[in-house]
């Protein structure tokens, strides 16, 4: 897909060809449409590039957080750190496991888990963390991991947004006990959706095949179901346009990197507003590209008039606790930096096939 000149500028745009719709179209004239040798093949795929012993496919990074805290065993009276700035399927796969998020702030610097307050948050029921990769930048897992370590925790990496980020070289996903991935559109490759955990741990990888897919097991030629599991499963049809993305996604990331250079030298003046903040040796991938707004200017009020000018941009993610149901129901701290974030951050528009022209048309509508 090709944005064309003069076409309303969108937030993202899934990139995808002729090898994609042909994948998808052999696998619907197959007539074998459901976690088959395609769904094999792509988890094989993502294993390999992320560097771990497993990589299990599931229908979204939301079922792929949820089956990696289920077969964590996670479950009622438990609590599980987040951080408070995330979309809220960090959090809501713990409510669905009976535990308790604790929420956690972030560092205003690169939006993600203040690894600072992690102890402060640690008690006696405290199973695992959850350390969200925000943006396609790594959260710094030096701390996080040494934590983990010290308290006998596990760690999920939500890496929805990370597939192809590096901390110290060291793959986002491939880290912790397990890593998340989404492959929604706005994600740096798709399958429409579906998600993937990776894990090097090869009972949990056996757990969560057995929970994706109805908790059946095969014993003898014959089947019984021996957890009460979900239906989690990918479609062969997804895995097919999984396979034709992977082998366009170091390109993908590239092309991004370099756009949202673009982005940085030419925002780099407007003291109005602040371009990302990216960590030492980590490689950022930009699933979002989002600046921080002046508090002095209405950030809504310039969404507002982005979008009315035919640019699609929208707020960066959302401060759980300023949510109705987690503020009905979760107990919390005070949280400013997440709440700043919330009010007062930005995503614009960042996709592999825009062009240059594009940029400047948002760098002139913003005023800059």
């Amino acid at each position: 897909m090709v944005q064309r000149e003069n076409e309303k500028i969108r937030l993202s745009m899934p990139d995808i060809g002729t090898e994609e719709i042909s994948a998808v179209s052999e696998v619907i004239e197959s007539g074998f449409l459901v976690q088959g040798k395609k769904v094999e093949e792509f988890e094989r795929s993502v294993a390999d590039y992320v560097g771990t012993r497993y990589a299990i496919a599931v229908s979204s990074g939301t079922t792929a957080l949820h089956l990696a805290l289920v077969a964590l065993g996670i479950s009622s009276g438990d609590e599980v750190i987040v951080p408070d700035f995330t979309f809220p399927a960090t959090a809501n796969v713990v409510v669905h496991t009976g535990a308790r998020p604790v929420l956690t702030d972030i560092d205003p610097d690169t939006f993600n888990i203040d690894t600072n307050q992690i102890e402060e948050k640690i008690t006696e029921r405290t199973k695992a963390i959850i350390p969200v990769h925000l943006f396609g930048q790594p959260a710094d897992m030096g701390p996080v991991l040494d934590i983990a370590d010290e308290h006998d925790l596990r760690i999920v990496e939500d890496a929805a947004c990370a597939l192809g980020a590096k901390y110290h070289g060291e793959m986002c996903g491939s880290m912790g006990s397990a890593g998340c991935f989404s492959f929604h559109p706005r994600k740096a490759i798709t399958t429409g959706e579906g998600g993937m955990v990776t894990t090097d741990d090869v009972e949990m990888a056996e757990r969560i095949r057995l929970w994706r897919n109805h908790g059946i097991k095969s014993t003898g030629g014959k089947y019984n179901f021996i957890v009460p599991g979900f239906n989690y499963r990918m479609t062969e049809m997804q895995a097919a346009l999984g396979i034709a993305q992977m082998k366009k996604l170091d390109k993908i990331i590239e092309k991004r990197i370099a756009l949202a250079m673009i982005y940085d030298e030419q925002l780099s003046d407007a003291g109005w507003l602040r371009t990302p903040r990216i960590m030492n040796d980590v490689r950022h991938i930009y699933q979002s590209y989002i600046l921080k707004i002046d508090e002095k200017t209405d950030r809504d009020r310039l969404i507002k008039k982005m979008n009315d000018g035919g640019i699609e941009v929208n707020i960066g993610t959302y401060a759980l606790h300023m949510q109705e149901f987690f503020k009905n129901n979760i107990r919390s701290d005070n949280l400013p930096n997440s709440e700043k974030a919330f009010n007062q951050s930005m995503a614009l528009p960042l996709y592999s096939q825009m062009q240059a022209e594009s940029i400047n048309r948002v760098i002139e509508m913003l005023g800059c």
